[in-house]
């Protein structure tokens, strides 16, 4: 029995140095969520026209689309080839091509130093998850 116990206290200590050496990563659309792929910025056509959100897009506001992360996330974005970030919120939906991840407003790609360029590579990280009141 003496043997049973100290095998028992063995194995949870065990799991419970592993269960702590392991690092869970952040849930979708949660502080520290981050993925990477191509940014593009939205059109000066656009100006005045109707986002997800109701609201009327404004090129000189700090905002961007992106497919799934909910309206009114905060995320940090890198320009990857010069470390340039902006932060902005999600106001729309899109973008819609392959290996894009985020749109941003003209004002956003500015910050980035992406306009001439039109796409760069991008890290979007969540810094403040959407409210969820109403």
């Amino acid at each position: 029995m003496l043997d049973y116990l100290k095998q028992l206290a063995f194995g949870c200590a065990l799991t419970a140095c592993f269960a702590s050496c392991t690092s869970s990563e952040p849930a979708f659309g949660e502080r520290g969520y981050t993925e990477e792929g191509k940014a593009s910025y939205y059109s000066r056509k656009l100006q005045g026209h109707k986002m997800a959100n109701g609201k009327p897009y404004r090129r000189g506001k700090l905002t961007a689309a992106h497919k799934t992360l909910p309206l009114g996330t905060k995320v940090k974005v890198t320009n990857l080839k010069t470390n340039k970030v902006v932060k902005v919120r999600i106001t729309d939906r899109g973008p819609f091509i392959r290996g894009r991840v985020v749109d941003l407003s003209e004002a956003a790609a500015k910050r980035l130093n992406s306009i001439k360029a039109g796409v760069v590579p991008v890290r979007v990280q969540v810094i403040k998850a959407a409210s969820t009141s109403k």
